[in-house]
């Protein structure tokens, strides 16, 4: 499984390597997922879906949540996929991000995963923060988090189930080194920052460097 995720991202020129990239978190590293190029290729999306499927069919899941943008895709394939494994219905919703990189609920959602067993997939961790925000979400509406599982965990040492808060794994690993701003050795060696994907652009606009 974990290779066949690796190669998936190979093969959609999804895996990114050697550049200057700034993640959701602030942190900086030199490997990116580009889930946007992944998520161009529906059989391909398919397939990450049903691998999720496959790994948690038997924690007795009712509902799929994925934070937005990306994950909502891959919830809706998981979903879809769970439903033909159980021979049973089995919904997606999604969580929207608000402008402080917060996750909540929007549409009713936090009606429908009230009282139901949810598990919540990711696309990649850099710190599992937006994985533990769709966490206390879901608890907040009454829902019960039976597991939480991302396509490619970037630090399996760290981004743990204490981290998520909450039962924990992954389809595969892809460890990356992320730093703080004032540590990165790529910011010290004057690599420039990707602002095709990411969150550079945000970050130099941030710093007037734009």
């Amino acid at each position: 499984m974990e290779q066949e995720v690796i190669e998936v991202l190979k093969r959609t020129s999804a895996l990114i390597t050697d550049s200057h990239f700034v993640g959701t978190s602030g942190r900086h590293f030199d490997t990116y997922i580009n889930k946007d190029a992944l998520l161009m290729h529906p059989i391909e999306v398919s397939r990450i879906g049903e691998l999720f499927a496959q790994k948690n069919k038997d924690v007795g899941i009712d509902v799929v949540v994925g934070p937005a943008m990306g994950a909502m895709i891959l919830a809706q394939w998981t979903a879809f996929h769970l439903s033909k494994l159980l021979r049973k219905t089995i919904l997606s919703v999604y969580t929207d991000k608000t402008p402080d990189n917060d996750q909540v609920f929007k549409r009713g959602y936090d009606k429908v995963v009230g009282g139901k067993r949810l598990l919540i997939v990711e696309d990649a961790t850099t710190t599992g923060g937006s994985v533990a925000k769709v966490v206390e979400k879901v608890r907040q509406a009454g829902g019960e988090v039976v597991q939480t599982c991302v396509m490619v965990n970037r630090d399996p040492k760290n981004v743990t189930e204490k981290a998520v808060g909450a039962p924990f794994s992954w389809l595969a690993t892809l460890v990356v080194e992320s730093f703080e701003e004032a540590s990165c050795p790529l910011c010290k060696s004057n690599v420039p920052v990707n602002t095709t994907v990411g969150h550079g652009k945000k970050f130099l606009e941030s710093k007037n460097l734009t």
